[in-house]
This record gives structure tokens, sequence and C-alpha cells, in this order.
């Protein structure tokens, strides 16, 4: 049985690249522990006796901290005869310095797994790649938040019924508000759906993103410069799955529309299409984009997720969101769906081994 040793940050809020990192130490079982990514070397070193492989999620949480701790602890696990593993969840996306701390670990991995198509060819597509011979694949990324058996309202809940009227349809997002997720997107999708004659309230379930200049003024206005005022709530942050669900189960339906088309990437439209409510968001740019992921399969084929075209304007979709909301799908098995996935990680995880 190989052994893993999964590296983690000292972070108490989660992302979502940190929630993996934490569920893929929990399925992994009594084969794996779970260790800071910390600058103690000597204690590091000798945990390295009792393991085959150490695993890194990256981009790390607070990584400014961590300027030469994933570098030295590769190479340590290297010189040791240990292998390496990285999962890769972004590339381009990221900060030129981010890459550089990053790029070293990935160059010595015997295992290289992505979280999306997209970002393998991100990766090959970048001249760090170039001569690297790890063993690489696509993984897919399950959900972070899962719902639970509580049937409770709560206080966001309880804050989204407040815009609730008679025969007033309540559309929405769940995930943090941030620009590259065109939040924006769906207050013109309401405005249009306003202006043909239906009665609409928008909930966003999550918090504005730190670190984004004036992301919450920009949102506001808006707001403001659609006429939506009074018709508009956001949650903020929820810290447990229970208060999430409980909030998403107050929405009729959720709409997304990206730039570039749904991804696997996009953990809030599967957190979404698990409360079962339908999920109208435009298609994938790239024809098998999902065809990974067997959940994302199953909820489109199960009408829980629902394609637009990929380039549909608020106009389309808003009349994708008209019908969906006469439709109450089915819910997929969850649990099953999910365990189903953490076998497949955890199966090319260990292909590592067998090198």
């Amino acid at each position: 049985m190989t052994r893993y040793l999964v590296l983690t940050s000292d972070a108490e809020t989660l992302c979502g690249v940190e929630a993996f990192t934490r569920n893929l130490a929990e399925h992994l079982g009594r084969s794996a522990q779970m260790a800071p990514l910390s600058f103690d070397i000597p204690t590091f070193r000798q945990r390295l006796r009792d393991f085959d492989c150490i695993v890194f999620n990256f981009p790390i949480v607070a990584w400014k901290k961590r300027l030469l701790e994933p570098m030295l602890v590769a190479m340590l696990a290297k010189l040791r005869g240990k292998k390496v593993a990285v999962v890769l969840h972004e590339w381009t996306n990221l900060d030129w310095k981010r890459r550089l701390i990053i790029w070293p670990v990935v160059r010595v991995a015997d295992q290289l797994l992505f979280s999306a198509p997209e970002i393998e060819r991100e990766w090959r597509d970048s001249a760090v790649s170039r001569g690297s011979k790890q063993q690489t694949a696509v993984i897919p990324i399950p959900p972070n938040v899962v719902p639970g058996n509580s049937d409770g309202t709560g206080e966001a809940g309880t804050a989204i019924c407040s815009l609730r009227k008679p025969g007033r349809i309540i559309i929405g997002q769940f995930g943090s508000i941030y620009p590259k997720k065109n939040c924006a997107e769906l207050l013109s999708i309401a405005r249009v759906l306003i202006d043909a004659g239906h009665d609409v309230g928008v909930a966003f379930v999550g918090s504005f993103i730190k670190g984004v200049d004036d992301v919450e003024q920009d949102f506001y206005r808006e707001v403001e410069a659609r006429g939506l005022d009074g018709r508009v709530v956001v949650t903020g942050y929820l810290a447990t799955d229970e208060e999430v669900f409980a909030a998403c189960r107050e929405i009729d339906v959720f709409c997304y529309r990206f730039t570039e088309g749904l991804t696997a990437r996009r953990g809030s439209v599967l957190a979404a299409a698990l409360t079962g409510r339908a999920v109208v968001v435009n298609a994938p740019k790239v024809e098998r984009a999902l065809a990974h992921h067997s959940l994302f399969t199953s909820l489109i084929e199960n009408g829980n997720v629902v394609l637009a075209p990929y380039n549909a304007d608020p106009t389309a979709m808003a009349g994708a969101v008209k019908i969906a909301t006469a439709k109450r799908p089915p819910q997929v098995e969850v649990e099953k769906e999910i365990g189903r996935l953490w076998h497949r990680i955890i199966e090319t995880l260990d292909k590592v081994q067998q090198r």
C-alpha cells in the first residue's frame, strides 16, 4: 500500500484548493497523513521515512510566507528516493511570481495532475513545460460542499426569503463574488426578465472576494444602474455546508454566464446543482471539456444543469431561466456520484508508484 504525505497550509478559512487537499487526505484513509508545509526541515526529514510519496496542491494559501519551502521539501523528498505528486489547480491565471515558486517543484515531480483540461493546455502551452517527462492526467475535482439532512432555513435563508412575494421568481448564484465570475451578468438577465413582465429577485449566496479593489462598490453600482435596488440580497460568507444549502434552497433557479463557458473548475455550479434546483449556464467553449467529470455529465443528463449555447446573450439566458422555473429536476445519487470521483482520483494517484 502506497503511503502518502499530503501537504497542507495552516489556513483556518479554506479556499477551494485547500479544501480539496484536506478532503484528499481524508479519502486516502489510513494510507495518508496530513502535514503543514513549514520550514521545519529536520522534522520533515524524519517524517519522510514513513511515506512513499508526498503530494502538493498548487496554488497554496499565503504563498508569500512559503517562498522556499515547496522547493526545499520537494528536493529533500527526491534525495530520499520518495515520489512527488503535484495537483495543479491553476496556471496561466496565476501571478508570474507564484508560477516561479511552483515551477521547480513541478519540474522534479514524478506525477502532474490537472484539475481540468484547460489547466493542462495552459501548462503544455507554456515555455516551462518543454522537456518535462512527468506522468500526467486530468482528474475530476469533487464539490467541496455537499448537502446534508438539515431542513432549517438559517439567517441567510431568511434574508433571501425576505425577497419573496407572490409570483416572484428568485434567481441566484452560489460562490464568491469577483469580476471574473461575471456576477453582473446575472443582474442583466434579471433586468431582461423584469422588462418582459416577470417579477424577479436576485440572491447571491456568498461574499465579496478580498484583495480586489472596489469589487463590492462596483457590484452595487451595477445593481443601481439596472434599477434593481431592493431586489438583490448578498448573504455574505457562510461557514458551514448546512448554512450554504439552507440559503440555496430558497432560490428557484441558479444562473451563470461565464466568458469561457462552463468548465469543470466551476465548483460553485456543482454545489448549486446538488440543491435540487436547476442551474442554467452557458455551455463549454470546448466540446469535451467535461468528459472526464462523471458528476457534471450526470447532472447535465439528469437536467440539473441546463446548458444554454456558449455565446448566449442575456436575452437567451433569460429565456432558458424562464423555462427552467417550470421544472424541478430529480436529484442525482450524490454520495454515489462523489464516491466515483474520489475512486478515480485515488486510482490515478496510485499510478505514480507503478512507474
